[in-house]
């Protein structure tokens, strides 16, 4: 694993904003206590709690990424409502161990914005 940079920064903040997560026109999550992550170089990530994602639309998979300022994450893939859509291959992360610095993130999951539509209601967080 690369050193860490001094110079990269990782915040999580807690939010009331609604944060709900749709991939082909299927609402996947609806979340108003996610946790905001902003990473240097990176727009800002939402973690959801998986109580407000629907699982069962996702497939665990075997891929596994490190990250020096967060942790090692899982992925799981997008299968659909009845498994028939097309797979949206590890779409979704979530880091079950993360880092003392992040800890907030553990078990929550994240949607990569290119693969769904996120959006986004109410203020940001003071601070953020």
């Amino acid at each position: 694993m690369p050193s860490p940079d001094p110079a990269h920064r990782v915040e999580t903040v807690r939010s009331t904003q609604t944060v709900t997560v749709e991939i082909d026109g299927w609402i996947v999550a609806k979340s108003s206590r996610p946790v905001l992550v902003y990473e240097t170089g990176l727009p800002v990530r939402y973690y959801l709690p998986p109580e407000d994602v629907d699982m069962a639309l996702l497939e665990p998979t075997g891929t596994r990424t490190t990250c020096p300022y967060k942790g090692e994450a899982h992925y799981w893939s997008y299968r659909g409502p009845d498994g028939t859509a097309a797979v949206r291959t590890d779409a979704v992360w979530s880091y079950p161990y993360p880092l003392d610095t992040v800890a907030e993130i553990a078990g929550y999951l994240s949607f990569y914005d290119t693969v769904s539509r996120i959006q986004v209601e109410g203020d940001a967080p003071a601070g953020a």
